[in-house]
């Protein structure tokens, strides 16, 4: 009876939902909801790309104008900040593959304080800007540029730019609770859906901020 018993609980692991067969099973299902989840996302921000497209289309001087007010030196110190935790989040996962434990919390601690430092650099920008009274829509009143569509400019810019620091945040959240899973010791190089499937949300992340970088601060 033991014998049975322990060979049950090896044929269904503790990380097993019991409604899924095999572990691979789980982990296709648990990728496929997550890519589903991020097209979701993707529809959000294409939304958002098409409103800045057709008002660049009618205002282009607008835009080009008022995108010199943007800080290009921290759009791309943010950049290479979020390219970074890419790469890092990427090593966490390959860490757990491997089984390596304290790499996989190094690499996802990095990429947490990489998070919070692209929030940091956006905090200070946005702080500038409000010093400067460049805000959103109506209350824009910023002397420097008085230009009837600039309003519209910026309220793309905060919104785009604001929808995407609120995934950041989010993103913290996630990874600083798989982190505090992976300390627990609740991965292996045989379960590590949650590490990979909050490495494609991150990855998503960087990728819609490599798309506002230069429509924003470059074009």
């Amino acid at each position: 009876m033991a014998s049975g018993g322990h060979s049950a609980a090896e044929a269904h692991p503790a990380h097993l939902q019991h409604h899924f067969v095999t572990s691979e099973q789980q982990f296709d299902a648990a990728k496929m909801g997550m890519w589903l989840f991020l097209v979701t996302e993707i529809l959000l921000f294409c939304g958002m790309f098409v409103a800045y497209t057709v008002y660049r289309t009618w205002h282009p001087e607008v835009f080009q104008a008022a995108s010199v007010l943007l800080d290009t030196f921290w759009g791309a110190t943010n950049t290479v900040i979020l390219l970074t935790s890419s790469l890092t989040v990427a090593l966490a996962i390959r860490s757990i593959q491997v089984g390596n434990q304290k790499w996989l919390i190094r690499n996802l601690i990095l990429t947490i304080l990489l998070a919070c430092g692209f929030l940091v650099v956006k905090y200070f920008e946005y702080t500038h800007k409000f010093h400067l009274h460049i805000y959103p829509g109506k209350n824009y009143a910023y002397e420097g540029l008085d230009m009837t569509y600039v309003p519209i400019f910026f309220s793309i810019y905060y919104v785009m730019t604001g929808i995407h620091g609120v995934h950041v945040l989010v993103g913290i959240g996630v990874l600083s609770w798989i982190t505090t899973r992976a300390i627990r010791g609740h991965f292996s190089a045989e379960y590590y859906t949650p590490v990979e499937i909050s490495g494609l949300y991150w990855h998503l992340v960087d990728i819609i901020w490599i798309f506002l970088f230069p429509l924003l601060y470059l074009i």
